[in-house]
């Protein structure tokens, strides 16, 4: 059985609220996917992996570099792609559903590429354009994730 992989983007810099509901989010998408897949580096991603991990889920980080060493220590298998913000289709195309939290242009790139493969695009505190499902809670962004995973 193939297993369920969530994908999760964001800013690599990030206030301490969104740090939280990064972390609060990779706790509770444990529960519903086995794999959570991102661009493995500081912020939302490090955030993210961590509770993710508390709850005993496997996490993958593509970084951009060739260097295994740039992902968060709550990587566990790390992708070294080299390939600057061109990994960024990798990382969506990895994914069955994609939960965007706040980011700038590398986010937006990646909410562009799920919508163009047909990946759905859950966004929570992020970019409102056609074709993301907008919520506002951590809770309401699982549910949306439970329905497309």
């Amino acid at each position: 059985m193939q297993k369920r992989v969530v994908g999760v983007i964001g800013a690599h810099e990030c206030s301490a609220e969104v740090e939280e509901i990064a972390h609060n989010l990779g706790r509770k998408l444990a529960k519903v996917a086995e794999i959570l897949i991102c661009g493995g580096l500081s912020g939302v991603m490090e955030a993210v992996c961590k509770g993710f991990k508390i709850e005993k889920g496997l996490t993958i980080g593509i970084v951009p570099t060739y260097n295994k060493e740039d992902a968060n220590k709550f990587v566990d298998i790390v992708i070294p792609s080299g390939l600057g913000f061109a990994r960024n289709v990798l990382v969506v195309k990895s994914a069955d559903v994609i939960v965007a939290l706040p980011g700038k242009e590398g986010t937006l790139t990646e909410v562009a590429y799920a919508l163009q493969f047909k990946i759905p695009v859950v966004s929570l505190n992020s970019w409102d354009i056609p074709g993301v499902i907008k919520v506002a809670t951590v809770d309401e962004a699982v549910e949306e994730v439970k329905k497309r995973i």
